[in-house]
């Protein structure tokens, strides 16, 4: 049914664009790939005309995620653009699934957001041997996780880290990013208690009488390498189901922070980007959240008004 469906509206459109609009035959056949590229995409999730705002961003960002240039895929959302307005002027839907998407040039591909519930299922105690050795990495590891995700620190970062970073007495870290910049980033109970524990019965059973500036560590007393911690948190993911890395964990924490009300000037503070425009990648989140809220609390927002056809 989707398919004669989607048929049906891209003839509707073709002979639009064919006898309204004048263009030419290869114009036309450019707008009928875009479209059933987008139709394809949407096959098991629902019809063209039942095409939601969520599903023109999945789209783009597929699209992004396969390496399609910016060029192509302003294009893909023009064509999408066109074909919904056609679509809402002839009434065959009630709403333009294209409207308030951002300009694909400006977009930073992102990674999937992990749900808080995975992020608790990859922080928790993992089990481990009982000799010193396996305790003390059990003990790093989990204090590395709960820092990546508290702190949402890059990984070079964190591999850098040095004690006289940290703050713990008064809750926070030293973080050196890009451009050597100094950022203080404030750390949260679980990760403070994580972090104290791996110092006080970790650290110096890695070390075994080395010394090292470093706060994280491999058992002959060297820092981790960015690999490793790669390693580290795909180990950590593989409960969830799916694949994780240190990205991910840094994007599901700003996700995870502007969902529960963040400013975008703070998360920038914490995430140490140098310029507003690159933590505005969230700002989709801000909204969709800022919609909910509106939706679930005003007292107009549910109500429809009753017509007054017929009535004298």
């Amino acid at each position: 049914m989707a398919v004669s469906s989607n048929q049906r509206s891209l003839d509707s459109f073709r002979d639009y664009l064919k006898v309204e609009k004048g263009l030419a035959p290869l114009t036309l056949q450019a707008y009928q790939r875009d479209l059933l590229q987008f139709a394809e995409f949407l096959r098991d999730r629902r019809s063209l005309t039942e095409a939601k705002r969520q599903d023109v961003r999945d789209f783009l960002e597929h699209l992004f995620h396969h390496q399609v240039d910016g060029r192509t895929v302003a294009r893909k959302l023009s064509t999408l653009r066109h074909f919904y307005k056609f679509l809402l002027l002839d009434r065959h839907i009630a709403h333009d699934p294209t409207l308030n998407i951002d300009t694909p040039k400006q977009w930073k591909v992102l990674p999937k957001s992990l749900a808080r519930s995975e992020v608790e299922i990859m922080l928790k105690p993992r089990v481990h041997r009982d000799d010193k050795q396996s305790q003390a990495l059990a003990l790093r590891d989990r204090a590395l996780l709960e820092m990546l995700y508290a702190g949402a620190v890059r990984v070079s970062e964190l591999c850098g880290l040095k004690l006289d970073d940290l703050k713990l007495d008064l809750g926070y870290m030293m973080v050196r990013g890009k451009g050597d910049k100094e950022r203080i980033v404030p750390l949260g109970q679980a990760s403070l208690e994580a972090i104290s524990i791996y110092l006080r019965d970790g650290r110096g059973v890695l070390l075994r009488e080395r010394r090292s500036p470093l706060v994280f560590i491999d058992v002959r007393g060297t820092g981790l390498t960015r690999q490793r911690v790669w390693q580290l948190v795909n180990e950590a993911s593989k409960e969830i189901g799916h694949h994780a890395s240190p990205h991910m964990m840094r994007h599901s924490a700003a996700t995870h922070m502007v969902e529960n009300g963040a400013d975008l000037r703070t998360v920038q503070t914490i995430l140490g980007h140098a310029d507003i425009s690159t933590t505005q990648i969230y700002t989709h989140l801000a909204l969709d959240r800022l919609k909910a809220v509106y939706k679930n609390h005003h007292p107009r927002a549910r109500t429809r008004t009753v017509g007054t056809e017929g009535k004298s």
